[in-house]
């Protein structure tokens, strides 16, 4: 038989184009094995979730390696240990996973599982922030109002506490009210305070009950008919609208 032969390009586009239909055939294994892992976790099966989510970890899948860092985080079917939910965290923040880079920051912020640096704290908030997680957000804008690991801005935690606000973060929504109720970062207004604490005390969120209470005691009846009106009438936000 005739000898066939073939450049370097043509090798590696045939390389290629195996790899491409080899990924293609194991992906909907992967997605398979992936919803397993959920299902079991959802009824509290922690063993067959470690075991369903722990290979696809290993094998780069950023979905199973925050959820396998969410469980050594929880102490969920494996011993509590934060070295190895700072490990998992790591490798889904590295690979851009929004959960995983706010979960990291908080470790960072609280010193588990890893020496506490309130600069790296910030660091993976902001990533995460960038993409639109409200609880990073909200984490980045109390940074700034504390001075803890950047320089005290009121200007940028409005910022960052106006980004999860708007996404329907109770927390955020007390802050940022009360930053217009102090007029730090924004200028003062009551009307906005009293509608960001109206609207997280509609989520259930107590802190704000005091400060309602304050506003109350400042404002019209014409400006508290007027928060309320705007409580009524927000509804919140995706990232980017």
């Amino acid at each position: 038989p005739e000898l066939i032969l073939m450049n370097k390009s043509t090798i590696m586009r045939n390389l290629f184009t195996i790899l491409f239909w080899l990924l293609l055939s194991v992906a909907p294994v992967f997605a398979a094995d992936f919803q397993k892992g959920w299902e079991a976790y959802q009824r509290g099966d922690f063993a067959t979730a470690l075991q369903k989510w722990r290979p696809l970890a290993e094998q780069g899948d950023g979905r199973a390696q925050f959820n396998l860092g969410i469980m050594y985080d929880r102490g969920n079917g494996v011993a509590e240990d934060d070295k190895q939910a700072v490990y998992w965290y790591r490798k889904a923040a590295e690979q851009g996973e929004s959960s995983a880079q706010s979960n990291l920051g908080i470790m960072y912020a609280d010193g588990d599982g890893v020496a506490e640096a309130a600069t790296q704290a910030v660091y993976w908030y902001r990533k995460a922030a960038e993409h639109g997680y409200a609880k990073a957000q909200y984490n980045l804008g109390y940074m700034y109002a504390n001075s803890n690991g950047v320089a005290k801005d009121y200007t940028q935690a409005v910022y960052w506490y106006r980004k999860a606000a708007e996404q329907g973060h109770a927390w955020a929504q007390s802050n940022l009210g009360l930053m217009y109720l102090k007029g730090e970062g924004v200028a003062e207004d009551y009307i906005l305070a009293y509608k960001w604490a109206n609207l997280a005390a509609a989520q259930g969120y107590k802190n704000v009950a005091n400060m309602k209470k304050q506003l109350r005691k400042r404002m019209t009846r014409a400006q508290i008919a007027e928060a309320q009106r705007l409580s009524r009438e927000w509804s919140p936000k995706q990232y980017g609208e």
